[in-house]
């Protein structure tokens, strides 16, 4: 996968490759976490160097739905949008919209040639719906 992307082969992008598809959208904590685990001399800043790298590579996905840190997947490669609980703060995937999608058509495209629409849907989990109400 590396390779294929251009990209050395080396411990700490293996490390955060591991973690980041190991923890669908974690954040940048989490993942240095995880990598620590593994090479406990690791730097903070060498595991934000990576996930840049990966990023940029297109080997793993930034997502930072609003007031949220930014979160990284390894669902790449394809137009899928996420759900987030307003309470608990968890994210999922959710395939594109089927059906008619007015949202993902631009009423005016200014020009651009737009491959892509990012939608963000909001609600409770259903882990939070269940939970009783508390005062």
């Amino acid at each position: 996968m590396l390779r294929r992307a251009a990209l050395r082969v080396t411990r700490p992008r293996l490390a955060v490759l591991t973690a980041v598809h190991a923890d669908p959208h974690a954040d940048t904590v989490s993942i240095f976490g995880a990598v620590r685990r593994v090479l406990p001399d690791v730097s903070h800043q060498a595991v934000y160097d990576v996930l840049r790298a990966l990023t940029d590579a297109r080997l793993v996905r930034r997502i930072q739905p609003s007031g949220s840190v930014a979160r990284y997947e390894s669902r790449v490669g394809d137009n899928h949008h996420h759900v987030v609980c307003r309470s608990c703060g968890v994210i999922a995937d959710v395939d594109c919209a089927v059906g008619e999608t007015p949202c993902l058509t631009a009423s005016d495209d200014l020009g651009f040639s737009i491959d892509e629409a990012e939608v963000v849907y909001w609600g409770l989990c259903p882990e939070c719906v269940t939970e009783p109400a508390t005062s």
